[in-house]
């Protein structure tokens, strides 16, 4: 198994925030693209769009299934990984990094997140 970031946050569907001040980038984990297979395409919403936490903001498709992904966080989207449009495999090859979705300026809390140790135990109740 992929070692779990330490320096971010989780959901129960598998993605996770890095946050910064007001902003959080947010992607999905190493647990999820295993699950996936490998990805096809990536619908994201476009910047300025308002997201609530815990709801849908855009689908990732993949050879297996398509997905929704949520919200980790509410807030605007303020940045676009405009590079998984012609190179979706990023989030294969790179789900902390290069494989990124979107930036989102924080309007509410956290609370609602997953420590990367809780994130581990939900993993390993699931395998």
């Amino acid at each position: 198994m992929t070692q779990i970031p330490t320096d971010r946050k989780y959901t129960k569907e598998h993605e996770w925030a890095r946050i910064d001040g007001d902003e959080a980038v947010v992607g999905i984990t190493a647990h999820a693209v295993e699950q996936l297979g490998d990805i096809t395409m990536v619908t994201l919403p476009e910047v300025g769009t308002a997201v609530t936490a815990g709801e849908p903001f855009g689908d990732i498709d993949s050879v297996k299934a398509v997905s929704e992904l949520f919200a980790p966080v509410d807030g605007e989207i303020t940045a676009v990984n405009e590079t998984l449009v012609d190179r979706p495999e990023l989030v294969n090859e790179s789900p902390y990094e290069a494989g990124w979705l979107v930036k989102v300026r924080v309007s509410g809390g956290t609370d609602g997140l997953l420590s990367a140790d809780d994130y581990a135990k939900l993993v390993a109740e699931e395998d």
